[in-house]
């Protein structure tokens, strides 16, 4: 939930103030951001681990090390997202509980809209 305070300018503008914001919602809201961000960066992860495994000289008792390290990076890569979502909620959670105590004691983020 979002707190909102209202008055009314002289031009007949509203200006707003963001009292509160529900830190579960605001984790949820973080958490699907940072999700989303971190399926955007997948493909550019895996392809530089796959350039990186295969510019590596090729020795005789290395031949498979670039197979495998693609692999691994595939897998913290699917691995990203989740990882990012869970740290986005996370963030989500301390960032709205810091702003709730600070705008009781400085008031909130006043907007002004019409």
């Amino acid at each position: 939930m979002l707190d909102v305070a209202s008055r009314r300018q002289q031009n007949g503008d509203m200006k707003r103030t963001v009292k509160r914001f529900e830190p579960v919602q605001l984790g949820k809201m973080l958490g699907v951001l940072y999700a989303l961000m971190g399926l955007i960066f997948v493909p550019f992860f895996i392809l530089f681990a796959a350039i990186g495994a295969f510019a590596q000289p090729n020795s005789g008792n290395q031949a498979g090390a670039g197979a495998i390290a693609v692999g691994v990076a595939a897998g913290m890569a699917l691995a990203m997202p989740i990882c990012y979502g869970v740290f986005g909620f996370i963030f989500g959670l301390i960032s709205a509980a810091i702003y709730n105590l600070v705008a009781r004691w400085i008031g909130g983020i006043e907007v002004e809209v019409e």
